[in-house]
């Protein structure tokens, strides 16, 4: 029952990135229909009351098709029953978006205490498996949406969840109805120039990989998945045939040489220590000066785009970057 830090480490998997923008794509199309029709995610499954039993069903397990949104509450807590509703209606509202799981802290000490709650209400969220603190207390609504709002963007964009199918309030099923709905939009069609840079980069031929990568930005500079997948192939480009133990000794021994803290960085990435790739970058942002702090400035912005600007942990790691930058 103990929760599981699920993250999505190491170098962005393209196929993945494809499946979550077509999920998405399928999940605002299911919406859009529901709003037309009148209709939502069947509301009583939208709010549930879990106990320790049933964590692991209820909230780990779904988590991996829905975020699952937790309310640790008590009944003598006064400020729990001015949240609780607003959770409740706006878990409604979001049509599917978040699952709400209200937990009772008097009857689940155990949860309450894996989790580290300090006091209540506090709110946290579970996504693929990975639990991450919203807030705590009362919080304002509009807070609240905008906190919301943020899970469910990550929750789409970095792990292609994109919550529970739209339901009919009627039940009605059939061509109209809500077996319609759940098949979702037609397939979007493949890229041709996309689907050449992920077999260049699949094949290892990283330089075909990187053209293939900029020729779809030149023409489509917002693509997403090209621009993760430029992030992949220049990153294994630099990574190639270096040796990990002695990159690490050097970046070891020398710790105001720009060049093997990049390296060194480059090799956590691709090993997948994101956190520890950021934090040497930030901190050598922060020894540093000139061209030198540019340099290690602009590799860290290259690194955010192989892991994707939404992911938590760029997120962090650019609010490091701007305090020791100003």
């Amino acid at each position: 029952m103990q929760p599981r830090n699920v993250s999505m480490s190491g170098v962005v998997d393209l196929a993945a990135v494809k499946a979550a923008g077509e999920a998405k794509q399928k999940a605002e199309q299911a919406r859009a229909d529901a709003a037309e029709r009148g209709g939502s995610a069947a509301p009583s499954g939208l709010v549930i009351d879990v106990d320790e039993a049933g964590f692991e069903a209820e909230v780990l397990q779904r988590s991996a098709e829905v975020p699952v949104v937790i309310d640790f509450w008590a009944e003598w807590c006064e400020p729990c029953k001015q949240l609780g509703p607003v959770l409740e209606r706006l878990a409604r509202e979001y049509v599917g978006r978040f699952l709400l799981a209200r937990v009772d802290v008097d009857q689940n000490q155990m949860l309450f205490q894996q989790f580290g709650v300090q006091g209540i209400p506090a709110v946290f969220a579970v996504v693929a498996g990975q639990a991450l603190p919203l807030f705590q207390g009362a919080a304002p609504e509009a807070q609240i949406r905008e906190t919301l709002d943020q899970l469910v963007q990550v929750s789409e964009q970095r792990f292609g969840i994109t919550g529970l199918p739209y339901v009919p309030e009627d039940g009605a099923e059939g061509a109209d109805g809500a077996d319609a709905v759940r098949q979702g939009p037609p397939e979007p069609p493949e890229d041709p120039a996309l689907t050449a840079a992920h077999d260049a980069l699949d094949a290892g031929d990283l330089d075909a990989a990187v053209r293939a990568y900029k020729d779809v930005l030149a023409a489509d500079p917002a693509n997403t998945e090209a621009r993760l997948g430029l992030g992949q192939a220049e990153l294994l480009a630099r990574v190639q045939g270096l040796d990990a133990q002695q990159v690490r000794k050097e970046a070891a021994d020398r710790p105001a040489d720009v060049d093997a803290q990049l390296r060194a960085a480059d090799l956590d990435l691709a090993g997948g220590h994101v956190e520890d790739a950021f934090g040497r970058i930030v901190d050598t942002v922060r020894r540093t000066a000139g061209d030198d702090r540019e340099r290690a400035r602009l590799r860290l912005l290259d690194l955010f785009d192989v892991i994707g600007g939404d992911d938590p942990r760029v997120v962090t790691a650019r609010s490091a970057l701007a305090r020791v930058l100003f």
